[in-house]
């Protein structure tokens, strides 16, 4: 927690600069990787989000205290005009700059973030760390945004959109760990901002030739964390992936690498409960 105070300051004081992520990365003493996507799940937005708002909270107060031009508050923090500095301005304030100033509109804050330890793990979490010899995703394939929360619709029509006689066909090539049909998701944004886009995957994990029309994704050998969970669907495996990022990655000698995240989910009858295992590409963390 020290060491991503001490990222966290090292943000705040280059705000009217361009912020070096691998910098601030070896600040908190980890993979820029594993940085993205730890700030996520502890701070509920991505990074990059953060400093943007961030730098916009500033501006604003620059912007009602009237003392400089617009423009020149605008190429501070990074914009190269006023216009690109008016459309971001607005995105977070929801009124222009040159208004918010003639009206002293009240404009919205992004405080500064500040991790804290608490007291938790008070129930354990389910994991085994498996090495892997590579392997093929061998299914069906789209593109679709990220969603934290809730249902994500567009997986939810590709996959009612697949003929069951295709996952039948698909399922039997399944010959490893982990079995059946599969979630994998690859290809995400650094960010991980809610509504970037990845690819996704309906398929199986195995060593057979693909079959006419499948999409292949060949995956080397490495390391993989794997987790179970029982629970409400989607929520419970929504859970699973905060609670791996803020629990199980602080407390564990492991950080994230480069590679496709694999789900297996068995649902309930009538789709309430879910029963799942969650695979992700890890590495021994040596710092």
């Amino acid at each position: 927690m020290e060491r991503l105070n001490q990222a966290l300051e090292h943000i705040e004081g280059r705000l009217d600069q361009q912020v070096d992520v691998a910098e601030v990365a070896r600040i908190a003493a980890t993979s820029e990787y594993h940085l993205r996507r730890m700030f996520s799940a502890l701070a509920g937005m991505p990074l990059s989000e953060y400093v943007r708002r961030r730098r916009l909270t500033v501006a604003g107060a620059e912007v009602l205290a009237g003392r400089e031009p617009l423009l020149e508050i605008a190429v501070r923090y990074g914009y190269s005009s006023g216009e690109a500095f008016a459309r971001a301005f607005r995105a977070v304030h929801g009124i222009g700059p040159g208004e918010a100033r003639r009206t002293g509109a009240a404009l919205v804050s992004q405080p500064r973030l500040a991790f804290r330890l608490t007291v938790e793990g008070n129930s354990s979490m389910r994991y085994r760390v498996v090495d892997k010899p590579d392997f093929t995703v061998v299914g069906l394939k789209t593109r679709v945004p990220l969603v934290h929360t809730g249902p994500n619709q567009a997986i939810i029509d590709f996959v009612r959109g697949i003929v069951p006689q295709a996952l039948e066909r698909l399922e039997k090539l399944s010959d490893q760990e982990p079995r059946g049909i599969v979630a994998v998701c690859d290809d995400l944004d650094p960010s991980r901002a809610e509504g970037t886009e990845l690819d996704y995957y309906q398929g199986v994990i195995t060593a057979a030739a693909a079959p006419e029309g499948a999409t292949v994704l060949p995956v080397p050998a490495g390391t993989w964390a794997v987790f179970t969970t029982s629970g409400p669907a989607p929520r419970a495996i929504q859970e699973l992936w905060r609670d791996v990022f803020t629990q199980w990655f602080p407390s564990n000698p492991y950080r994230g690498r480069p590679g496709p995240e694999i789900l297996r989910t068995t649902l309930s009858s009538d789709g309430a409960e879910a029963d799942a295992e969650l695979w992700l590409p890890v590495e021994r963390d040596t710092d």
